[in-house]
């Protein structure tokens, strides 16, 4: 009873343990052998139970209680009357022409999802690196397929860079769409360009569902989004839409401050104005009126801050028409390049306040892509680095 117990619990399926050897340096030893009656030809489909030979095929398993399990596997091999061919026959659990079983391939992918490196996984399960990458990201693969699912609702769209080229120094960009009612990462695109985005999403079904999809103020992304999903309107994003004005004030300020007393009035100038002490907001102003330019962008910059505070659609829609018809009126350029943004952009800009979703989700994917990228040193496959993505974000 204790060593059929023993055949259920640590051996494969249909075998039978026959002998077992502890050894200090390579672990337990186990001979085993199949029990089935017959075993069905893989070309005819028939039946065979004439046995005409047998070799042994050794096996590694997952280890037991910190020990590395060999397997000796004593495997017959049939004839088949109709086909006139022999054949060999299989091992639940183990696939043709592999020497690993399927439960050390996943106990590889646990060890790497949870050991602080891959020198440790190694030493601990006593593969080599080929092996190690091998399992790893066919695992990956295995596991990003058991969680295909349509489209939602609501999609977030974003890129991140991913590598420089050494030769022609051109940075390559990831696009990262993200599931914002599931809150997990749907899929990774290499690229942002509408036909790469087109062939690399056809496969998921369902892109008749999405109602929403938030994304920053790209035309690449807009065009894709507007062919791809057609019953879906758009959200431009409300963090990109603030920070339009930021590179305009940055670059009057490397012009302006110059001493470290007026260090701390530039950051207080990025900062929001509600959250400023009465006395820093009277300072503050009176350091503005001594650049009037930077003032007007500093006003801009609040009032694109009330604006998102604003609640309704009508009353939105009011107060963005007065502010571009006030912008109308600068003579700086960046004023004018900003309200010529946000007139294209007006839907987009609108639809914040219907739904009021934004792409913060996205962002915080793509910080933890960062983490990703930080950890393996940087990754030259994208196929690599699109499964450790998905599995870490899912």
């Amino acid at each position: 009873m204790p060593k059929a117990s023993l055949d259920r619990t640590v051996l494969l399926p249909e075998l039978r343990l026959l002998k077992v050897k502890a050894s200090t340096m390579r672990g337990l030893l186990m001979w085993t052998e199949k029990t089935s009656e017959f075993e069905v030809c893989p070309r005819c489909a028939l039946p065979s139970r004439s046995v005409y030979d047998r070799r042994s095929v050794l096996l590694r398993d997952q280890p037991l209680r910190g020990r590395q399990v060999l397997m000796w596997v004593r495997k017959r091999r049939f004839s088949c009357r109709h086909c006139r061919r022999p054949f060999t026959e299989p091992v639940p659990g183990v696939r043709k022409g592999y020497r690993t079983t399927q439960r050390y391939r996943k106990a590889l992918l646990w060890a790497c999802e949870h050991f602080s490196d891959l020198k440790r996984v190694r030493g601990c399960y006593r593969c080599s690196a080929g092996l190690l990458y091998r399992v790893l990201y066919e695992q990956l693969e295995l596991k990003r397929r058991t969680r295909l699912y349509p489209w939602p609702t609501k999609v977030g769209i974003d890129e991140h860079f991913f590598k420089r080229d050494k030769y022609s120094d051109r940075r390559s960009f990831v696009t990262m769409v993200v599931d914002q009612k599931n809150r997990r990462v749907m899929e990774v695109v290499d690229g942002k360009e509408t036909a790469v985005l087109n062939a690399s999403l056809a496969y998921i079904p369902g892109r008749e569902n999405v109602r929403w999809v938030a994304l920053d103020l790209a035309d690449s992304y807009r065009s894709f989004a507007r062919s791809f999903f057609p019953n879906a309107r758009l959200v431009a994003d409300k963090f990109h839409v603030l920070r339009l004005v930021n590179p305009a004030i940055n670059r009057y300020l490397r012009e302006v401050v110059t001493t470290r007393e007026a260090q701390p009035l530039r950051n207080m100038l990025r900062r929001d104005r509600r959250r400023l002490k009465p006395w820093w907001r009277s300072r503050l102003d009176r350091w503005l009126k001594q650049h009037p330019a930077l003032h007007e962008l500093y006003q801009l910059k609040e009032a694109l801050s009330h604006f998102y505070r604003i609640r309704g659609l009508k009353r939105a829609q009011r107060v963005l028409t007065k502010l571009t018809d006030t912008m109308a009126l600068s003579r700086l350029p960046e004023v004018q390049t900003l309200r010529r943004t946000l007139m294209r952009w007006r839907q987009e800009v609108l639809a914040y306040f219907v739904c009021r979703l934004t792409n913060a989700r996205t962002e915080g994917y793509n910080a933890k892509a960062k983490l990703v990228k930080r950890r393996g040193y940087g990754y030259r496959s994208f196929v690599n680095y699109r499964l450790r993505l998905l599995s870490a974000c899912c």
